[in-house]
């Protein structure tokens, strides 16, 4: 069973930065690639930023981009989320989440969430 374990969450004042971690183990799947996600106080889970599919491209929420990098280790099996220019309406807790697959199946994924991290952006 696939491990993740989340961290880098915390207090930050508006304008600064912080990164995100989600390391996976325990896993046999012969490609994986990472995506964020976070919710906001009273709102739904939202899509941040995502690694692309074969071929694709990686996908930023519109309200992120320019200010977040998505970004990964292939040796730790780690993948990262930079923020940066953080602001209030960042807010949230931050979910990683593993999407793995077989090279006979490339578009079979399972998908495994991060336990979450809170991240609060505030003077």
């Amino acid at each position: 069973e696939v491990q993740l374990v989340e961290s880098g969450g915390g207090l930050v004042q508006p304008g600064g930065s912080l990164r995100l971690s989600c390391e996976a183990s325990e896993f046999k799947f012969d490609s994986y690639r990472w995506s964020w996600y976070r919710q906001g106080p009273g709102k739904e889970r939202e899509l941040v930023a995502a690694e692309p599919k074969s071929g694709g491209h990686t996908v930023y929420a519109d309200s992120v981009k320019d200010r977040f990098t998505i970004s990964r280790d292939n040796p730790t099996n780690t993948g990262y989320l930079v923020m940066k220019s953080l602001k209030s309406e960042d807010t949230a807790v931050y979910y990683c989440k593993f999407s793995g697959s077989y090279s006979a199946l490339p578009d079979l994924e399972r998908d495994i969430w991060g336990q979450g991290t809170q991240v609060t952006v505030s003077s």
